[in-house]
């Protein structure tokens, strides 16, 4: 396959960025689109240009760290992770373009990197137990329903790539949250800073720069791993729920 990729190039976060176009050949359909990248890379390499920086780790679509928006479509055409999809998703001769994850919360680091630390600061305002367990035949002594065994892994497959804000029109980070409080808040591990939890951990999302949550849907279709938009709902019953609960501050 020959293609045409126009990226996103910025050498840092305060230099300006713009995109920049190759030309690939030799492009096998069995690649995955990270391997098509690599072999940009070596190309810019031997003719003595800066490759293009981009973010990965398993390339199993089990870490979340790439993210990248092809053709304006968080993780590309599939329902799948960037390291996931593979070229022939794509025809010969098509002209793709690849860009980092854009939301305010989500400032760039260099070409299609992103800074995602803010997801880390809401997982650290609230994403822990503090109740004991023990060993493992201790941690499972107390019954948990089903349904909420169910509903509780459901949410646990979120990998934290931020599709789902790179696909908002408001950048809103409302999935990623909810699925990080609904996975725990479920359980009795979790119950100790249910409503705690829920509170800090909007809190944290309205001070990264988060955008407000519309409803509209494209975080649940962007998503890699499916995670449905009725979390956004059960996690504001969560939230009503403990804010009615909440002190009054002065």
């Amino acid at each position: 396959m020959k293609l045409t990729l126009r990226v996103w190039r910025q050498k840092n976060a305060d230099a300006p960025g713009a995109m920049a176009t190759y030309e690939v050949d030799g492009i096998s359909e069995d690649m995955s689109f990270l391997e098509m990248l690599d072999t940009l890379n070596e190309e810019l390499i031997l003719r003595g240009e800066d490759p293009v920086a981009f973010d990965h780790d398993c390339r199993e679509g089990i870490c979340g760290a790439c993210s990248l928006v092809i053709n304006g479509d968080a993780h590309g055409p599939e329902r799948t992770t960037s390291c996931q999809l593979h070229m022939r998703s794509f025809e010969d001769g098509d002209t793709i373009d690849v860009e980092p994850w854009r939301a305010a919360a989500f400032p760039v680091v260099r070409d299609l990197v992103v800074d995602r630390s803010a997801f880390d600061r809401i997982i650290q305002a609230g994403g822990y137990i503090s109740a004991p367990t023990g060993s493992a035949p201790e941690a499972h002594a107390t019954p948990v329903p089903k349904a909420d065994a169910d509903f509780a892994f459901e949410h646990a497959e979120c990998i934290g790539c931020g599709a789902c804000v790179a696909a908002c029109p408001n950048g809103s980070a409302m999935l990623f949250t909810s699925a990080k409080v609904n996975h725990l808040n479920v359980l009795p591990q979790g119950a100790p800073e249910r409503e705690t939890r829920v509170l800090d951990m909007v809190r944290v999302m309205d001070e990264e720069g988060f955008g407000g949550c519309t409803l509209t849907g494209e975080c649940a279709t962007a998503c890699p791993k499916g995670i449905p938009l009725p979390s956004i709902a059960a996690m504001n019953k969560e939230w009503l729920r403990a804010n009615r609960k909440a002190p009054r501050r002065c």
